[in-house]
């Protein structure tokens, strides 16, 4: 079963395209990151970034990104309409898939232990993570932003942070990071420029002033529209939802006179809370997510095109041309793909069968794993020709003198461990294609279980050939610790997949 964490860090800065390039450059330097989405808000001033990845990495990428933040944005010189107290204002861990709430709140307090500890920045836990109970909604924790938290953290025994020193990091400010359920980030526009009434109609939804129980709102002006704005975070959208607080918006509005212009979603939001908005509003009967056409073709696995193929064409010749890249460990990760893509192939073909009924939800969480893996390693085919490229371009830098010799020999040094990285990484990703594919193989549709069975041998080939990749790059590497350690995981590796291969084979077989 696949292990992932969601990471939402909001950083403030929403006008320069440029420092959150740099940001995300960060993030996705970790092989395993998969970003999702990325938002800015030149109002706000703020960026809201979206990515998934094994938890045993979500630690590093996060701190990545904060420590760049660190780096670019001056607190002292921000200006924004939303609530801020940090260069990195947020960052919340969201379990995704087989972690729990608890394991992610541990990821919390290392993070807060090394951004307090090594970039001297205050780090204050929130929501599931709080280490007390005042801490757990995050505007308590960011009262006062980051003007009133100058003095009040040194001065209030109240306001000490978690991690970090009691003083505000005048450049970078505070940071809150916190574990919480996937929430909805909606705005609504209204016609009018009274900012009074914003914020009296926010009041109305918002639960600390009597409103509904998992909505947090305010009231901005936004200033480039001539209008304002109800901004809200529906923490859990299944008991507060869309359609809901936006009636009563309106409803708020009539009563002022006021007309609601439009509303936004800001980064992503779960499926499920659309289609229970078109629910409600269309008030259908026995609707299922599998009456929409685009749905019902994505789990049919029906979509492609033209444009498709010709990419997939052009993936084969590039692979067939004299360039060195997408060479074997890009065609390993293709493997990979092509095996998580029949895996979640026979679930859909299982799902919605009366035979299986059963198993169906099995089903739907196979397929979602297989989704994201899917996905996950599509993006490697790209991220080890990228890693390739890197080292060629570490080995052709100038060694003439003595200072460009020592610079050429650590970028070789660091290039190639990431060459190294990039492919191990890849192997691990189809191992776990292959863990899927032995339980969709148990309980399947018998009649797509060859599906299965090549789904398995393309994840086995995909592991072979990137370990293959992991040994050419470690070739003469002079880090002895690190070339025993990657090739201790390449041989655990090769071993476990080769006892999973046996098992599906005989899964298989079993059932022609």
């Amino acid at each position: 079963m696949i292990r992932l964490v969601e990471c939402v860090p909001n950083f403030s800065e929403g006008r320069r395209k440029e420092v959150i390039d740099q940001i995300l450059a960060e993030i996705t330097s970790i092989p395993s990151v998969t970003l999702l989405d990325r938002e800015m808000d030149p109002d706000h001033n703020r960026a809201v970034v979206t990515f998934v990845c094994p938890p045993e990495d979500a630690v590093e990428a996060c701190f990545r990104g904060i420590k760049k933040a660190s780096e670019l944005i001056d607190m002292t010189t921000h200006h924004g309409e939303h609530p801020r107290m940090g260069a990195t204002d947020v960052c919340p861990f969201i379990p995704i898939s087989d972690y729990s709430e608890a394991e992610a709140v541990e990821l919390a307090h290392q993070l807060g232990k090394r951004v307090g500890e090594e970039l001297n920045i205050p780090v204050y836990l929130y929501e599931t993570a709080a280490t007390r109970p005042e801490r757990q909604n995050l505007a308590d924790v960011r009262k006062g932003e980051y003007e009133g938290l100058i003095e009040a953290i040194e001065n209030d025994p109240d306001r000490k942070p978690d991690y970090g020193p009691a003083k505000m990091n005048l450049k970078s400010g505070a940071t809150a990071i916190g574990v919480r359920f996937p929430l909805v980030a909606y705005n609504v526009y209204l016609d009018t420029n009274r900012i009074s009434i914003a914020r009296k109609i926010a009041n109305a939804v918002r639960f600390l002033r009597g409103g509904y129980r998992f909505a947090k709102a305010m009231g901005f002006m936004i200033s480039e529209r001539n209008c304002t704005q109800v901004s809200m975070n529906l923490v859990k959208y299944p008991q507060t939802p869309v359609f809901r607080v936006f009636e009563t918006i309106k409803s708020e509005a009539a009563r002022y006179g006021v007309n609601v212009l439009s509303s936004e979603i800001v980064g992503l939001v779960p499926q499920q809370a659309l289609f229970d908005v078109a629910d409600f509003y269309l008030q259908l009967e026995n609707f299922t997510a599998e009456q929409v056409l685009e749905e019902k073709m994505r789990r049919a696995g029906v979509g492609g095109g033209g444009a498709k193929a010709e990419e997939v064409k052009n993936f084969y010749e590039e692979v067939a041309s004299k360039s060195p890249t997408p060479g074997g460990g890009s065609v390993a990760a293709a493997a990979g793909t092509m095996g998580a893509a029949l895996d979640a192939m026979v679930c859909r073909l299982t799902i919605g069968k009366k035979k299986y009924k059963e198993v169906e939800a099995d089903m739907e969480r196979l397929r979602d794993q297989a989704e994201i893996l899917r996905v996950q390693l599509q993006q490697m085919i790209v991220k080890d020709g990228q890693a390739f490229d890197g080292l060629i371009a570490a080995r052709r830098l100038p060694k003439d003198f003595e200072n460009e010799i020592e610079a050429r020999n650590k970028a070789v040094f660091e290039a190639t461990k990431t060459a190294a990285a990039v492919p191990l990484e890849t192997a691990k990703l189809s191992k776990q294609v292959m863990v899927l594919a032995k339980e969709i193989a148990e309980k399947g549709n018998v009649n797509s279980i060859s599906d299965a069975g090549v789904a398995a041998l393309m994840a086995k080939a995909a592991i072979e050939g990137a370990i293959y990749n992991v040994k050419i790059n470690l070739s003469g590497f002079e880090d002895k610790g690190f070339v025993d350690h990657m090739s201790k995981e390449c041989r655990e590796l090769s071993e476990s997949s080769d006892i999973l291969a046996a098992q599906i084979k005989g899964i298989v077989e079993s059932k022609f």
